[in-house]
């Protein structure tokens, strides 16, 4: 028989009888290599050959041969320093792989102190054969253990390096991953007999030696992080400072065992970032809220505006909020404000024209502006950048106070952190913004609905790019507004009646008109007509919006005169501005108070009565309580006809009549809004 070369066996030294058939079985199983088992105390020499020992020749052949790698399955510290002492007198070459049944940073330093090859600790998740045998097979290729390879025995605890560290703080030995190592700027072999004065600054180095003493004094494993200097820049270390037992060159020492964690702090840092930003916006959105809510409540403009700012800076993530208004001047006019930041909010006061055009800009064109680096921004003036350094503001936010088309001024609101105001919070402000216009309007009609007296004002209009203007003045016919308003959906409709043309041209002069979506004719009489007209754009409810009623508009022959209430305490020049938007030749003629008749709810019931006949109450209260007005009908129109001894198309003549009676007392005699 031809002899054959074998690799040398796997010896793995276990006390734990149990595991030990396990561990061989698997490392059998994984591997082409003889397993043995040795217990701690048995006799090496038997099993171990030494580097001049020739491998075996033959099959079956037990006698001491260079093994291909030792597995050193223990957990006592001097059981495990023992074994590689002895494995490491017998052959240098051999690979020695630490594997406890449980890992730990004094067995890790154990193992590093005794230079073994690998530390795998087998209780973890992780399976060890795997990492046994590539380990085993990894040292069998290399030609020579001096080869610059360093021990990967960290790999598994905290593999980036490792050094041993006497207690006043000189570096006795070093050791760093080989896929690390070009890191440093110092090298591991340069490192022994340096103090940790020399690889950092005093600050830091006073840190790690504070640790160091703390683990002799303890004799406990340590841990603590710090940055130090790479090739790569400033990077953040984790150590683990484990005590060792003995002296080294006459001193107590330390095993310092670090990973580099510089991702996992970056990682750790940017989800802190996203909680912090999370938990912001969530205090954002509840302010808002809160300021939303009591809006509701809120008796006049003054009132709304005053406790928006002082809620918004109640808040610690604000220090000054304010709002502005256009004056008649085109300047901004300051209405209101709040908070610690004074400086500030008195410099906004002192703006020149062209110091405002920011703000401004918001005003005009509705739109969010901020700036989150105050003191750095261009656009801001210096006063407000002076202002800003004296009260730490560092961010700012420009709201416009909008509701549709009309702009009641701006609310600016101040903080003291960067980067303050992110798309989110933006979005937030905005509706915060639509809220306050959208009661500010609320409040001006409510002040309107309520009032015993009221502001008439009339506008003499010269030139509009409306319909009723261009036909006016082209047919020489008059134009008469009867209503106009918006539906729930957004769609705007006006109800106009012209007197001296035909329903027919009417019709198709508004068909081919830009302003108009859709029309339709609702009346053709021998002298007049009246037209249903679905508008782009509606005048009325831009008026509206400013707290305004319209009751009247004529036009004729291009000439226009408009009608329009307000309540006493209005801005007409507000009124008189949203009207130019919507008409650009205006001018006010006539300012009047009128004085509202006060009816109670049984006159105003009188009234409608007065105006309608027998015939139509009975057959209203009929029809009302017979369900007919009910949705299934209870009763039809024949059987209300039937009772009233009538016709069915007579019943509903009475019927229209008496309905048409009581929505005229309130759409008539309630304005065009």
């Amino acid at each position: 028989m031809t002899a054959t070369h074998r690799p040398g066996p796997i010896v793995v030294v276990t006390d734990r009888r149990k595991q030990r058939s396990d561990l061989r079985s698997r490392l059998e199983r994984a591997t082409e290599h003889e397993v043995r088992t040795l217990s701690a105390t048995g006799d090496l020499e038997d099993v171990i050959g030494t580097d001049a020992t020739d491998p075996p020749d033959t099959d079956g052949d037990a006698a001491a041969t260079v093994p291909s790698g030792v597995v050193v399955e223990l957990d006592c510290p001097s059981d495990i320093q023992t074994v590689l002492q002895r494995v490491h007198d017998r052959v240098a070459t051999v690979p020695t792989i630490v594997a406890p049944p449980k890992g730990s940073e004094r067995l890790a330093t154990v193992a590093l102190r005794a230079d073994a090859t690998d530390y795998v600790p087998t209780g973890g998740d992780e399976d060890p054969i795997d990492r046994i045998v590539a380990t085993i097979r990894s040292h069998s290729q290399l030609p020579s253990a001096d080869d610059g390879q360093y021990h990967r025995i960290l790999a598994n605890e905290l593999p980036d390096e490792a050094f041993v560290i006497g207690e006043n703080g000189t570096y006795l030995e070093a050791k760093a991953r080989p896929d690390s190592a070009d890191l440093y700027s110092t090298a591991a072999d340069d490192l022994p007999g340096s103090q940790l004065e020399d690889a950092f600054p005093d600050q830091v180095a006073t840190k790690l030696q504070d640790c160091i003493e703390r683990a002799l004094r303890t004799d406990d494993v340590q841990s603590v992080e710090y940055d130090a200097e790479t090739t790569e820049g400033l990077r953040r270390f984790e150590a683990r400072v484990v005590p060792i037992d003995q002296r080294i060159q006459g001193q107590r020492a330390v095993v310092w065992l670090a990973r580099d964690i510089t991702e996992r702090v970056r990682r750790e840092r940017q989800l802190r970032s996203r909680q912090d930003q999370l938990e912001t916006l969530n205090r954002i959105n509840a302010v808002v809220r809160q300021v939303i809510e009591t809006l509701v409540e809120a008796p006049a403009r003054d009132a709304i505006e005053r406790e928006v700012c002082e809620q918004l800076v109640d808040s610690d993530l604000y220090c000054g909020s304010w709002i502005a208004e256009r004056a008649g001047d085109g300047r901004l006019s300051y209405r209101t404000g709040a908070g610690e930041a004074e400086h500030y909010l008195d410099a906004v006061r002192d703006l020149t024209v062209d110091q405002e055009r920011p703000l401004m800009q918001a005003v005009q064109t509705g739109e969010i502006r901020t700036t989150n680096r105050i003191r750095e921004d261009g656009t801001i003036p210096e006063p407000l950048q002076e202002a800003a350094r004296e009260d730490d503001v560092r961010s700012a936010i420009a709201v416009p106070i909008t509701h549709e088309d009309a702009i009641y001024g701006v609310l600016t609101v101040l903080a003291s952190r960067d980067d303050a105001f992110s798309e989110r919070e933006r979005a937030g402000f905005r509706l915060l913004g639509e809220t306050i216009g959208f009661t500010i309007m609320a409040v001006k009609n409510r002040q309107l609905l309520f009032a015993d007296t009221v502001v008439e004002l009339e506008f003499r209009i010269d030139s509009g790019e409306t319909f009723s203007f261009d036909l006016s003045k082209a047919y020489d016919c008059t134009c008469s507004l009867e209503w106009a308003g918006t539906t729930a959906n957004g769609r705007t409709f006006q109800y106009v009646t012209v007197d001296g043309l035909d329903g027919e041209t009417v019709l198709e002069k508004a068909q081919d008109h830009d302003s108009i979506e859709r029309c339709r004719l609702i009346h053709d009489g021998e002298e007049n007509c009246t037209l249903e007209m679905q508008l782009a754009k509606s005048g009325v409810r831009t008026l509206a919006n400013h707290g305004a009623t319209i009751r009247d508009v004529t036009v004729e022959s291009g000439i226009g005169t408009c009608l329009v209430e307000v309540s006493q305490d209005a801005d007409v020049r507000e009124i008189a501005e949203a009207l130019t938007v919507i008409y650009e030749d205006t001018d006010l003629v006539a300012r009047r108070e009128v004085d509202r008749p006060v009816r109670t709810a049984a006159q105003r019931r009188s009234r409608i009565l007065d105006q309608l006949t027998d015939r139509q109450l009975t057959t209203l209260r009929l029809a009302y309580y017979g369900g007919f007005f009910d949705w299934p009908r209870e009763s039809t129109g024949e059987e209300i006809a039937e009772a009233m001894d009538i016709s069915p198309p007579t019943m509903h003549q009475h019927l229209r009549k008496g309905l048409k009676g009581i929505l005229a007392e309130f759409f008539e005699n309630g304005g065009h809004n």
